[in-house]
């Protein structure tokens, strides 16, 4: 029992130290390019043609019942409620204590239109939680 390490099984401690931190491939990293820049667009879109665009702001505030309209709406409703922002630092915290690259894209779509809809807190510390998962071991596949 003398030979034992302080800190648990000294093969277990190898095994983790043996472990490589997570990190995309090519393929997946273009996979990230297109959805990050596909997810900010259509929320700077929404942004500055839908929500602050006058005519079109008039134009839903008095009815009008069009599909813009009702994404204009539901747009509104998750930034004021801070749920954007919300679901992109739950998906970074999932994705820090697993790396994967389900949580990775899910996050960066949540940050992407967090950060374009008013909800900057919340979807800059996901955002930085996020890159913190790169540090992590990835999960072992069979």
């Amino acid at each position: 029992m003398s030979d034992s390490h302080p800190t648990g099984d000294p093969t277990l401690m190898r095994e983790i130290a043996r472990k490589k931190p997570f990190r995309p491939s090519a393929v997946q990293v273009q996979w990230l390019i297109v959805v990050g820049f596909l997810s900010v667009g259509y929320a700077l879109y929404l942004r500055y043609f839908a929500i602050e665009y006058s005519p079109v702001a008039l134009a839903c505030d008095s009815g009008l019942p069009t599909m813009l309209c009702k994404t204009r709406i539901l747009a509104t409703y998750l930034f004021k409620n801070q749920v954007l922002g919300a679901t992109a630092l739950i998906v970074a915290l999932l994705h820090f204590i697993r790396p994967s690259m389900v949580t990775l894209t899910v996050g960066m779509i949540a940050a992407g239109f967090g950060i374009v809809l008013y909800n900057i807190g919340l979807s800059g510390v996901a955002i930085a939680i996020m890159i913190l998962g790169f540090a992590r071991p990835a999960p072992a596949t069979a």
